[in-house]
């Protein structure tokens, strides 16, 4: 019964820092476009990437010439 005395505040700590990382994330700009980020993962670049070589292919190229 004695543990409850230490984990009540303990959670209402908890409980405020929560509510104060909530209020600053809202005040930083961390809510404001949440449509733009969540459909630009949709969007296909232009940019053709190429492959890495692997180490054989480059060996292999070493050998060829």
């Amino acid at each position: 019964m004695d543990v409850i005395y230490g984990l009540i505040p303990g959670m209402i700590l908890m409980g405020l820092i929560a509510v104060g990382v909530l209020f600053w994330a809202a005040k930083s700009g961390q809510f404001e476009d949440m449509e733009g980020e969540a459909s630009r993962i949709l969007m296909d670049d232009d940019v053709q990437i190429k492959p890495k070589k692997s180490r054989d292919d480059a060996k292999e190229a070493a050998k060829e010439e």
